[in-house]
């Protein structure tokens, strides 16, 4: 019954939106003006929070360092299989092996689970996300295209993300004990009840908005299925290194969840955006977009598979 109570609302909350597509009740923009107003101001509240209100892990550095690395090799190991998974395909693909969507897709669902004190244990995940995303990428495709790397727009794109500012904004005032001091005010109960407030609607609009997006084109599956083959031996790979490098944090069954399931979300959303210049018709594009919700299907199964043995 437990696992039925968590699982019944995500699957309504994603009903409605794939409902509110079929019906047209909104427009693709009106969804977009949604999640814009979510993943650029709410969800980084909501990170921000996390962050500053968290005894912060001393492997924090260690993993975002450890999944740098990881990700890169994975890049090489994209290039290097890129004939297996699709010729037609080749100059996108290794990048959707890279990176996993937390924000929008493992952080709500996580926290669905085991609840939001704990969405600290995948946060640190993103942060090495983002690095790869606005960073890594956007310097391996400018060498593409151009032969060279402009760093002063790829330092830039990294500090002006939202995303971005509020980690460091979280973790310079957590750890400067500033968060400590104010909560000790007569501004702690207002801040608590701001938090909440900004916080309680983030995931049922995620989940509106994934319903409304999710579908698979059929036309792609052959290598739709290589590719996300290479994605999930490379993801589990990553998953069996936590358990060699970090034993003492995996054996926390509520850690190890997150583990698992952030492992097999969709490739990060940034990616795509971020190849964009590399697209050269609209069957790469719908390519992408259909990696992307077949990705979303196996994290769905795996959210259900892991609500109902833990839960």
């Amino acid at each position: 019954m437990k696992a039925l109570e968590a699982l019944f609302p995500v699957f309504f909350m994603m009903f409605l939106g794939y409902l509110a597509r079929k019906k047209n009740w909104i427009t693709r923009e009106q969804d977009e003006g949604a999640k814009k107003i979510v993943f650029q101001i709410l969800f980084p509240f909501l990170v921000y929070n996390v962050l500053v209100s968290s005894q912060l892990s001393q492997h924090l550095l260690v993993q975002i360092l450890f999944l740098d690395a990881a990700w890169i090799i994975i890049y090489f190991i994209g290039k290097k299989t890129a004939s297996f998974t699709s010729s037609q395909f080749s100059r996108i693909s290794p990048f959707l092996l890279l990176t996993c969507e937390g924000g929008n897709v493992a952080l709500p669902l996580y926290i669905t689970m085991v609840g939001s004190a704990y969405a600290v244990n995948i946060v640190t995940f993103d942060v090495a996300g983002i690095l790869i995303n606005f960073g890594f990428v956007p310097a391996v495709i400018a060498k593409q295209i151009s032969g060279r790397t402009d760093w002063k727009d790829v330092t830039k794109s990294i500090f002006t993300s939202s995303f971005v500012i509020a980690v460091l904004a979280g973790v310079l005032v957590n750890l400067s004990g500033l968060h400590s001091s104010l909560m000790d005010t007569s501004c702690g109960p207002v801040y608590t009840a701001t938090a909440e407030m900004v916080i309680k609607p983030i995931t049922g609009i995620i989940l509106f908005t994934l319903g409304y997006e999710l579908q698979i084109q059929r036309s792609f599956m052959k290598p739709l299925i290589r590719l996300a083959a290479t994605r999930l031996i490379c993801c589990g790979a990553i998953i069996c290194l936590f358990f060699l490098l970090f034993p003492g944090l995996m054996a926390d069954t509520i850690f190890r969840i997150g583990v698992i399931f952030y492992f097999l979300c969709p490739t990060g959303f940034p990616v795509p955006l971020q190849v964009t210049p590399l697209i050269k018709d609209s069957e790469e594009e719908a390519f992408m977009a259909a990696f992307l919700s077949l990705f979303m299907v196996i994290a769905l199964v795996a959210y259900a598979v892991i609500t109902v043995i833990y839960l």
